[in-house]
């Protein structure tokens, strides 16, 4: 099945391939930029995308906000005219301000999981930014769409899908994970698709629908795009490139890694995700970290009750401290063996 082009309303990508948003510093202008300009839609995430802004350990709040201006309008200069999205999760405390400050940027689309984006039709009110909801099951991708009709009167622009092989957080329990539970999972996005074409045909629009979750390979591709896919959504085999924006100590550890280094772990969001073992992981295993300072992330987070603080560990991390950081990744990180570059993924992709 051959790919074709990602129409979204009034906007449209050269190849139906997302780069997924990696927060903290993963991906942000550098990986962004370079996506889009391959004719993708390269995805920024504000997760603390000011941490290495002056002043971010005084005044993260307006450290992100800056950042967020700066990076998007660097990546739309890097894209030739290609689309870059913004990846901004519900949990976090200034989940609304982020938002207007990317679609006042410039964003081409808002991307949001990691909880229901209720309220996000109404923050990009007034703009021409596209808007998409992640979800990880049928009824839940029920219940945005229902929700936006009824207060809105409007649907999504794309519908995300992530699957249980994601990297990051992830849209189901511990227990699903651990147990194998999902591994079947082509079922669930035929069904979230039919769900999808539902709103597509009361809204009179095509509402494009994007897998993510295991896409590494042309097969991946060509399999998400047999089960009625439009496109896919791939992260962790950008970050093994040139382009990507974290430390090259952070790269290596994912060419290094191996299937057996990834584990499923309870996260400070109240999520389960997916990470490498190291050092740190282990120290967390066996005891709470005491949260001396609070980086206010995220909206429902007790720093003494938390095992430790995601901020800092993932600081820790995409600045190179890789033994001592938290390293979120996706369940096929072990295929990845050496730098490349954006082009070469790419066209690794292309079907």
């Amino acid at each position: 099945m051959m790919m074709e082009k990602l129409i979204i309303g009034n906007k449209t990508a050269k190849l139906p391939i997302i780069q997924g948003g990696m927060g903290v510093g993963v991906s942000r202008s550098g990986l962004a930029g370079a996506v889009a300009a391959e004719g993708g839609i390269g995805v920024i995430s504000t997760a603390q995308i000011g941490y290495d802004e002056p002043g971010f350990e005084t005044n993260q709040k307006e450290c992100n906000r800056n950042a967020i201006e700066k990076h998007v309008k660097k990546a739309l200069e890097q894209a030739k005219g290609g689309l870059v999205g913004v990846n901004i999760m519900v949990a976090l405390k200034d989940y609304a301000d982020h938002v207007k400050t990317a679609v006042k940027a410039g964003a081409d689309v808002i991307i949001s999981g990691a909880g229901l984006p209720v309220e996000l039709p109404g923050l990009v009110e007034g703009f021409h930014t596209k808007i998409a909801p992640i979800v990880s099951t049928e009824k839940a991708a029920h219940v945005i769409l229902k929700m936006w009709e009824r207060k809105y009167h409007r649907t999504a622009d794309f519908v995300i899908i992530e699957g249980p092989k994601a990297g990051g957080h992830l849209g189901f329990s511990r227990e699903q994970l651990l147990n194998g539970e999902m591994q079947e999972y082509d079922s669930e996005i035929v069904k979230i698709i039919r769900t999808v074409k539902e709103y597509s045909a009361k809204f009179g629009c095509k509402i494009p629908v994007i897998v993510a979750g295991g896409i590494f390979s042309r097969n991946d591709v060509s399999h998400a795009l047999q089960l009625g896919a439009d496109g896919v959504q791939v992260a962790s085999k950008f970050v093994a490139t040139e382009e990507c924006d974290a430390d090259e100590a952070y790269k290596e550890a994912y060419i290094h890694a191996k299937a057996s280094d990834v584990e499923i772990i309870e996260s400070p969001v109240g999520m389960p995700g997916r990470a490498l073992r190291n050092a740190f992981l282990e120290q967390v295993g066996k005891s709470t970290a005491v949260v001396e300072k609070c980086y206010g992330c995220l909206a429902k987070c007790n720093p003494a009750r938390i095992p430790y603080c995601i901020t800092d560990a993932l600081i820790r991390a995409v600045k190179g401290d890789t033994e001592h950081g938290l390293i979120f990744c996706g369940a096929d990180v072990g295929k990845i063996n050496r730098i490349s570059t954006v082009h070469e993924v790419m066209q690794e992709l292309i079907v």
